[in-house]
């Protein structure tokens, strides 16, 4: 487990074997979906900032930019021109039309984090998730629910950046996608923010703590290779 949230809740003499050896591998990929107003947005922003270690992956969208959000940090907002030439010299790993708008995920900045050794969260739509799945089978599927339909209608009408319109394809869509949910590893029902937030790390934790993550070469030169090699006491009923 990395992050000072891991070390607390681990003895001293523990903490102090480095745990980048133990754990050095390559970064794991969590890719996060939600109909839109089931609180994807904010319980990933929540989550990388209570797990620093954590790379927040920024996706292109041609979708005008909404009250409060900046470019480069929800998203990169481009022109439909900029993101056609993106996609034509190949600079996404999927890329969707959602609601009248184009969505991509920029491919150098995610693989090189991976390759780092650095675990990525990637915010993208069903769409975009069935994509990568073909592509990182080793990646980490979380799906997340509203508290109900209802609550969703109510989140997207209290939306005044969106037409009516443009509310209603949102919610027929959120009907389609829900068929989607046996595709994802985890499901979370965000009806409590805290609560939806602690399942959320405790999601992160465990993938990072799972056997195949483990540093194999670390483990067989500490754990399975016999270095020191004590000898072996004879029994004394054997000797003369």
């Amino acid at each position: 487990m990395k992050g000072s949230m891991a070390a607390d809740m681990i003895p001293s003499d523990v903490a102090s074997v480095d745990r980048e050896d133990v754990w050095k591998r390559r970064g794991i990929l969590f890719i996060v979906s939600a109909p839109s107003g089931a609180g994807k947005t904010t319980l990933c922003k929540k989550l990388v900032a209570s797990i620093p270690e954590i790379w927040h992956s920024i996706s292109y969208t041609t979708r005008k930019p909404r009250e409060g959000e900046i470019n480069g940090r929800e998203y990169y907002f481009v022109g439909e021109d900029t993101f056609q030439e993106l996609l034509g010299s190949n600079e996404f790993l999927e890329h969707a039309h959602v609601y009248g708008n184009w969505y991509g995920t920029p491919r150098k900045a995610l693989m090189d984090k991976l390759e780092q050794g650095v675990d990525v969260l990637l915010e993208i739509d069903v769409q975009g998730a069935l994509q990568l799945k073909k592509k990182f089978e080793e990646a980490v599927f979380i799906f997340i629910l509203p508290p109900s339909l209802e609550v969703l209608r109510e989140r997207l009408l209290s939306r005044a950046s969106d037409s009516q319109d443009v509310i209603q394809r949102r919610l027929q869509k959120v009907k389609e996608e829900m068929w989607s949910f046996r595709e994802y590893s985890y499901i979370v029902r965000n009806d409590d923010l805290e609560q939806s937030l602690r399942e959320l790390q405790s999601i992160f934790f465990a993938e990072q703590l799972r056997t195949i993550r483990l540093n194999m070469n670390w483990f067989e030169q500490n754990f399975i290779l016999d270095r020191n090699p004590m000898p072996l006491e004879q029994n004394p009923s054997t000797t003369t």
